[in-house]
């Protein structure tokens, strides 16, 4: 592996894009410690302590801790992955975007500007809405904003605004300049970054005698084993084969080779997770705005995080949402169009109706063990805790968006760097032995 890794800095184009996006991560970092004028993080610190399992937590995470900081990053990457719902949900619904995702390189460009537009909008209106809500925390006697007024309106919508899109044009210049996916790669850092915390904390309660070195081992242990079955969960796919006819075009013959059609086992990514806790999240974070009272308390109590009722409803969402957005994120149709008019053909299935009626029906059954492993993926962190009174920082990490989001971004960096590897005749990251090419002297 040592040896494999020198590789990488000997590939001096691999090199200079390793360079360029860890550049970018420290610049990105140092972003997330400014904070916006006129607001007293310590305060809203506390307020965020005592809601970590509200919508603010969710929107927190994204933001690679930055909203609880009130730093000029404050927003994250946010409005910028609702824009991109936003286009996608759109295209499934409006002709004019589903035409545009079918015209090519052109048709990308097209909305990747009209998602930067969006972008903008939705961090506006967001920022506004954050500042509101700055102006509103209070702990006691204390509160967050010491200077309230239209002036600190304009200057925290000015610099969220600009924040947003200055991660934005980072994000940008990775998948330009860099390795890997800038926007993933950007929510990647934040979320590892409390990675070192749970860590401490363990090694503190290893010091204190409340745990055992035994009883650490088990979690490593624990956390390797969920890590695995995440990765086999993102990797895992059904090859439908496929075979394309001869034909003649001009002096040339084209086709008459087999290749296969990757059907995702988990084809919703991380999506379901952000949806279900998004709407699981909502009566908590109403709670907290209401008067105290009977409704308030069994709001709190009903939706506790820890709750099995909480879970039970979470699960079953997660199975709706990863079908939902299965949906639209793969057309049977349209593939087996373009089958049709590439002439291709999936042996034993006629063209056309019947192959996109086979698709859809091969979807619809690897998706159930996929959405079932889905919810207990999410749900895997709460038992973690709830069973062995492991802290929220570690607990975080056996499951749930971030790890799943974590493990899809980086098998798809050490693919990226694999592919360098291997055009440099170079043995991959990912894979060990002699290239297929290679032969032995």
């Amino acid at each position: 592996m040592l040896e494999k890794i020198r590789n990488i800095f000997k590939i001096p184009e691999l090199r200079k894009k390793i360079i360029f996006t860890l550049s970018v991560f420290v610049l990105y970092r140092l972003g997330g410690h400014i904070p916006i004028p006129g607001v007293d993080a310590g305060v809203l610190g506390q307020f965020f302590e005592q809601r970590s399992n509200t919508l603010f937590g969710l929107y927190d995470l994204f933001a690679g801790g930055n909203f609880s900081r009130a730093t000029i990053f404050a927003q994250g990457i946010m409005p910028y992955i609702s824009a991109s719902i936003i286009l996608q949900l759109l295209a499934s619904v409006v002709p004019y975007f589903h035409r545009l995702q079918q015209q090519g390189d052109e048709g990308r460009k097209k909305i990747t500007q009209l998602t930067r537009y969006g972008t903008v909008g939705i961090a506006a209106l967001q920022s506004m809405g954050v500042a509101a809500f700055l102006q509103g925390v209070q702990i006691g006697s204390s509160v967050v904003v010491p200077n309230p007024g239209i002036g600190f309106y304009l200057l925290t919508m000015i610099t969220l605004t600009s924040g947003t899109i200055l991660i934005m044009w980072m994000g940008e210049q990775i998948d330009e300049r860099g390795i890997g996916n800038g926007i993933s790669l950007i929510i990647f850092i934040g979320i590892i970054d409390r990675f070192p915390y749970a860590f401490l904390d363990e090694f503190q309660l290893l010091q204190q005698g409340v745990r055992t070195i035994l009883m650490e081992l088990l979690l490593v242990a624990v956390l390797v084993l969920t890590t695995a079955a995440v990765v086999a969960l993102t990797q895992g796919q059904r090859k439908i084969p496929v075979t394309y006819t001869k034909r003649v075009v001009g002096r040339k013959m084209y086709g008459g080779q087999s290749t296969h059609i990757p059907l995702r086992v988990n084809t919703a990514g991380v999506m379901p997770i952000i949806f279900a806790q998004t709407i699981m999240f909502l009566p908590q974070t109403v709670a907290t705005f209401l008067p105290a009272g009977a409704f308030q308390d069994w709001l709190n109590s009903a939706f506790r995080y820890d709750s099995y009722i909480y879970m039970a409803i979470y699960s079953l969402l997660i199975i709706f949402f990863t079908y939902f957005y299965t949906a639209i994120a793969f057309n049977p149709q349209d593939v087996s169009n373009n089958l049709k008019k590439h002439g291709g053909m999936i042996p034993g299935v006629k063209p056309g109706k019947k192959t996109a009626e086979f698709l859809d029906n091969i979807l619809t059954k690897i998706t159930l063990p996929g959405s079932i492993f889905l919810a207990f993926i999410a749900i895997f962190p709460t038992l973690m805790s709830k069973w062995t009174n492991t802290g929220f920082n570690l607990s975080q990490f056996y499951g749930g968006t971030g790890l799943l989001i974590v493990v899809g971004v980086a098998l798809d960096t050490l693919q990226q760097i694999d592919s360098h590897l291997l055009m440099r005749h170079y043995d991959g990251l990912m894979k060990s032995g002699r290239l297929k090419g290679r032969r032995r002297m």
